[in-house]
């Protein structure tokens, strides 16, 4: 049984339940960027490789962080259901 206590710890939270989950959302779309910049190293240490320079590794990767880290504020400022 609940206690006013506990409901009074509850409501004292700065974010709601929503909130948290929407930040772990934010989260893993961040660690899915940064997995997506990995690898395009060269098998041979002397031979240069331009894979590097792919679309994935220079466009698609570091637009996914920041939609990650944009997901993130608005997470954070959503304001949490009573």
């Amino acid at each position: 049984m609940a206690t006013k206590k506990d409901e009074k710890e509850r409501l004292n939270f700065a974010l709601g339940r929503e909130n948290y989950k929407l930040l772990a959302i934010g989260f893993i779309i961040i660690i899915i960027g940064f997995l997506l910049m990995l690898g395009g190293k060269s098998k041979d240490p002397a031979e240069f490789s331009y894979d590097i320079f792919s679309f994935r590794r220079i466009t698609l990767a570091p637009i996914v962080v920041l939609a990650g880290f944009v997901f993130e504020i608005w997470a954070i400022m959503k304001k949490p259901k009573e």
